[in-house]
This record gives C-alpha cells, sequence and structure tokens, in this order.
C-alpha cells in the first residue's frame, strides 16, 4: 500500500512539474515591445543603419590617420593599388553589415596569387576575404578564397560572379568578450550570406586573422573600426552599412 502511495505521489510531483515547465514554455510576454525599424528597399539601408558610404569617404581615414587617397564617386570608391588599408573612424562591436564589392576585369599579377585581392576586417583583426573566385578559375586555398574567414573556414559554396559583376556580403559579427584578467571569455563569431547564400553558419573563430597557421586571442577594446584592406588590386566598393547589435 505505502510503495503504491509513494509511486503516485511521484507521478503526481511529474506531472505537475511538466505542466509547470509547459506553462513556462508557452508564457506570452506582454511587457517587451521590439523597436521599430523600416526594413531595406530596393537595395537600401534599413532605418536604424549607420551608412558608411554615400558618395564620399567622410567617415572613413587610412590606417595610419592621413586623408583618403582613393577615388570615389556618387556611387562607387576604388582601392588606388600601393596605398595604405582604410578604417572607419567611427568603433563597433557585434554588428551586421551590408557591403557591395566587385574584382576587376582581366586583372593580371603574373604568377602572383593576388586577383581581386582585399578583404574586409571586423575589429582591425577579423577577416572576411574578398577575392576573385569566379568558376575556381583562380589557383588559391581554399580557405583564402572569396567568402572565407581567412586562413580559418573555407566558404560552404563559391557563389562568385564573373570579375566585374557587383558581389554582395550580409555578415553578422559576434565580437569576442574578455575577462578581467584578460583570457578569453566568449570568442568571436561570423555569419555570412554572399550574394543571399549563407556560406559561413555561425562558425567560431580561433582567433584574430594571421598568415601563419597559429593565432592566439589577446585583449582588445570592446568596439574597434571596421577595416577595408589594401592588397595590390583596384577592387571597388559601395553600397555600405552597418548596424549595432
Amino acid at each position: 500500500m505505502k510503495k503504491t502511495i509513494i509511486i503516485s505521489l511521484i507521478f503526481f510531483l511529474c506531472l505537475n512539474t511538466f505542466g509547470q515547465e509547459k506553462k513556462q514554455n508557452n508564457f506570452a510576454d506582454w511587457e517587451i515591445k521590439p523597436a521599430l525599424v523600416v526594413a531595406a528597399k530596393n537595395s537600401k539601408a534599413p532605418s536604424d543603419a549607420i551608412i558608411l558610404f554615400s558618395g564620399h569617404l567622410s567617415q572613413w581615414e587610412h590606417i595610419d590617420g592621413s586623408k583618403i587617397e582613393w577615388p570615389a564617386s556618387k556611387k562607387r570608391f576604388k582601392i588606388l593599388p600601393e596605398t595604405k588599408s582604410i578604417h572607419t573612424k567611427k568603433s563597433f562591436g557585434d554588428c551586421q553589415l551590408h557591403v557591395e564589392w566587385r574584382v576587376p576585369k582581366n586583372e593580371d599579377h603574373g604568377k602572383k596569387m593576388n586577383y581581386g585581392n582585399s578583404g574586409i576586417y571586423f575589429m582591425e583583426q577579423y577577416e572576411v576575404q574578398v577575392y576573385d573566385s569566379y568558376n575556381n578559375h583562380r589557383k588559391i586555398y581554399s580557405n583564402g578564397q572569396a567568402g572565407s574567414i581567412y586562413k580559418q573556414y573555407s566558404p560552404l559554396v563559391n557563389v562568385c560572379k564573373k570579375p566585374g559583376k557587383w558581389e554582395s556580403y550580409d555578415i553578422v559579427f559576434t565580437a569576442p568578450q574578455f575577462k578581467d584578467d584578460g583570457t578569453l571569455k566568449s570568442p568571436a563569431y561570423f555569419t555570412v550570406f554572399h550574394n543571399g547564400v549563407l556560406i559561413q553558419n555561425h562558425v567560431e573563430l580561433t582567433g584574430p586573422t594571421t598568415h601563419l597557421k597559429y593565432t592566439e586571442y589577446k585583449k582588445h577594446p570592446e568596439k574597434m573600426p571596421l577595416l577595408i584592406q589594401s592588397h595590390g588590386s583596384a577592387v571597388e566598393y559601395r553600397n555600405i552599412w552597418i548596424r549595432d547589435l
């Protein structure tokens, strides 16, 4: 009899607990009211975005602090080879970035693997590669082609267009966090859409971008500038906007 009562009591408690969990999982939250944002239309930025290029490069400077030398028109700007990279005057942490780019037609660097070579560096340290990777016709390691997290992750698929055609990246970046003693609390992550196709799915970075195999995190500020790399190719950019997350 006692055994039956104990079993019944356990069953009742389990049932009651299950009911509570179910109730909690179906809780209707009437308190939170998400901020209103007008979605992007016709390639324009959403209403809460910061426009980083709108016909001029006033929000950018060369990494040595000098005035931008790159030629810019109302709709685009071009990397001037043999000049230094540029970065934003404003700093960012967690963010969503939209950027459009195109590599030059018929660019010839002889035996060098430098066709349409550039890159977008978040916090000046974590790179999403820009490169002429159309139809895999350039000889380069897969984690160095367009859409790669340089030297860490190859893109899931190659959706590059022909040289001279505009491409787009939509990137969600989660900045790394550090403890007070300088050790890593949580790593950086990238999610990348290339021409609307998912090519990096919330990948975890092992550290900042480096040409060497080994990399490790070192404590840095919570927010740092966005950088566009000059790597000897006349890559063009346009329609750049960013959202703080």
